[in-house]
């Protein structure tokens, strides 16, 4: 592996353990001041997301600063090809999405809605500036250590499986949701695949980044009638276990 790819993975780890002293640092200096202490550390920690998420970015993007240049020789889908293959991945996406949400239902019996989800929600409704980080720096920083760095160091040695169930596990696994290890490992696959394709990571960022905004729009505008929703598949749930 590349040794600027050791250093790029190193910043993405430093930026997820940040918070453990960038949240109470911020709170401490006053970012987030609430008369609620967990209202005031729920801002403190959205202010630290978008701090921690930004510098993070800028490093890697600076790391990256001679990637297009080394990859002259590779062999990449023509501009048309990508823009379809970037537009196709959203739908793409969604369409896995379902399936495996239905599976997630049905066959695993496990709550679909996502704590992650909630809690970003919440976050964003604290402080709207965070969709910057969950719609678009998120998307980019994940796409490039999971598909272009993991992915493609592993599959350049592999095949496409291998890298991908690689890739795709430690991209659920980063997550932190066990019971829904299977939608993101899912959403890994189908992104290694559009990158696969096309040997442009700008794919899968385009389908990554379009998902994302997606959800938190439709989370925003149909927040409640999401949550109505979910109380009543719990309900069905319980009337069909019997329990």
């Amino acid at each position: 592996m590349k040794k600027q790819y050791w250093w790029i993975i190193i910043t993405y780890i430093i930026m997820q353990l940040s918070s453990y002293i960038g949240v109470p640092l911020f709170y401490e200096l006053g970012v987030g001041v609430d008369e609620n202490l967990n209202a005031g550390l729920f801002q403190a920690q959205a202010y630290w997301s978008i701090t921690s998420f930004t510098a993070a970015f800028v490093i890697i993007l600076f790391l990256l600063r001679h990637e297009r240049k080394n990859n002259v020789r590779i062999e990449k889908a023509s501009f048309g090809e990508s823009a379809i293959w970037a537009v196709f991945g959203v739908f793409l996406a969604f369409f896995i999405q379902t399936i495996v949400g239905n599976i997630e239902i049905y066959v695993l019996k496990v709550n679909p809605m996502s704590e992650n989800t909630q809690v970003i929600m919440d976050l964003i409704e604290a402080t709207p500036y965070l969709i910057i980080v969950t719609s678009i720096i998120g998307p980019i920083l994940e796409e490039i250590i999971f598909r272009k760095i993991i992915f493609g160091v592993i599959y350049q040695k592999t095949n496409f499986w291998i890298g991908a169930l690689v890739s795709s596990l430690l991209f659920g696994i980063v997550h932190g949701e066990p019971e829904l290890l299977l939608r993101y490992t899912a959403m890994g696959f189908t992104f290694a695949f559009l990158y696969y394709k096309t040997k442009r990571i700008l794919v899968p960022i385009f389908a990554h980044t379009m998902m994302n905004t997606i959800v938190v729009i439709i989370q925003t505008i149909y927040h409640d009638e999401i949550e109505n929703m979910m109380k009543q598949m719990e309900q069905i749930q319980i009337i069909i276990g019997g329990s």
